[in-house]
């Protein structure tokens, strides 16, 4: 068929390459099979009956252990056969496939890059709902807040002795702090 727009703009868009069909289309689509230009209803392999329809391309198949994708190499190759011979290349691992857990009691939320974070003070990764130190019973934060408490008490009881006024009761700055001059 003519393979040109209309008279005004012959540039403009083609004529679909189907016998019955030759309709004018300003986006035709160019089949990889035939070369055939053709409208968006005679696009595919089976809607202008192109020989490459009967090509199944390439396909794979998916491990159901490991989750790994193997493709076929024989068009006619069946499924089982493609999974033995995975297995048997000892490249099959189940324990790939298994997404790690929140450590966090009663959860089972797989951890993924999105919904993740590191607690700081027990370096495990946690799921963000259990972000808190208290909402994951987090090891190192009971450690730390033990070894704050003992450099507060030690600090403050320094602090206690030079800071206190005469029989006041009152605390009062430290006289480093009392003396400094800002300009």
């Amino acid at each position: 068929m003519a393979r040109r727009g209309t008279e005004a703009f012959p540039e403009l868009g083609a004529h679909c390459d189907e016998a019955d069909c030759n309709q004018l289309d300003f986006l035709p689509i160019e089949c990889d099979g035939c070369g055939g230009l053709f409208c968006a209803a005679h696009r595919t392999y089976r809607g202008h009956g192109c020989a490459k329809e009967a090509d199944q391309g390439r396909t794979v198949v998916v491990c159901p252990d490991c989750g790994d994708s193997i493709e076929r190499t024989a068009p006619g190759q069946a499924e089982q056969e493609i999974l033995d011979e995975h297995v048997r290349s000892r490249r099959c691992d189940p324990a790939r496939k298994r997404k790690p857990v929140c450590p966090a009691r009663r959860c089972k939320e797989p951890l993924t890059f999105s919904n993740t974070t590191d607690c700081k003070a027990c370096g495990r990764k946690v799921y963000l709902r259990h972000r808190f130190p208290a909402d994951h019973a987090c090891a190192g934060a009971a450690a730390s807040k033990a070894a704050g408490a003992g450099a507060a008490r030690r600090a403050g009881g320094e602090c206690a002795r030079d800071a206190q006024s005469k029989g006041s009761g009152a605390w009062a700055l430290p006289v480093s702090i009392r003396n400094l001059k800002i300009f």
